[in-house]
């Protein structure tokens, strides 16, 4: 990510009245917010903008604790980023998975909007969608869970 695109954040923020984004993509993690002074006009300042290296024992290590879960452990999908939830990809379109259908790694599970960018959310396991926990076109939070999944 490179100052350019931190910009065009800040200025969506601004367009958008958000007071504070939080994205975490690949190794970066990057937090916006904006600071008030007691009564005075906000004014968009990044707090501060952290890389956080995932090591590849721990990319690893998640892997196989994936791996040896039990058929019958639930697995949840979390959103990535904060946004809003979409099950398919125009209101008209039937949606990306339902419950229990099957699913395959890379494929794509829902869209997150985010600063008004679709961001696709594709499955990294193959397993079976037990539960959809996010109506459509519903705001969610980083972290929050999405989809439980029995994984295969």
């Amino acid at each position: 990510m490179n100052v350019k695109e931190i910009k065009e954040m800040i200025s969506l923020m601004n367009e958008n009245n958000l007071l504070e984004l939080e994205i975490e993509k690949d190794d970066m993690r990057i937090k916006l917010k904006k600071a008030s002074s007691h009564g005075q006009d906000v004014v968009p300042a990044p707090v501060y903008i952290e890389r956080q290296p995932i090591a590849e024992h721990q990319l690893q290590s998640q892997e196989s604790a994936r791996k040896e879960l039990p058929a019958s452990n639930k697995l949840e999908i979390k959103s990535l980023m904060v946004g809003t939830f979409y099950r398919a990809p125009s209101p008209e379109a039937p949606a990306f998975v339902e419950v229990n259908q099957e699913i395959t790694p890379g494929q794509v599970i829902c869209i997150i909007e985010a600063m008004k960018l679709m961001n696709e959310i594709k499955s990294e396991v193959k397993g079976k969608i037990l539960e959809i926990l996010v109506d459509n076109a519903e705001p969610v939070e980083f972290g929050q869970p999405l989809f439980l999944i029995e994984p295969h």
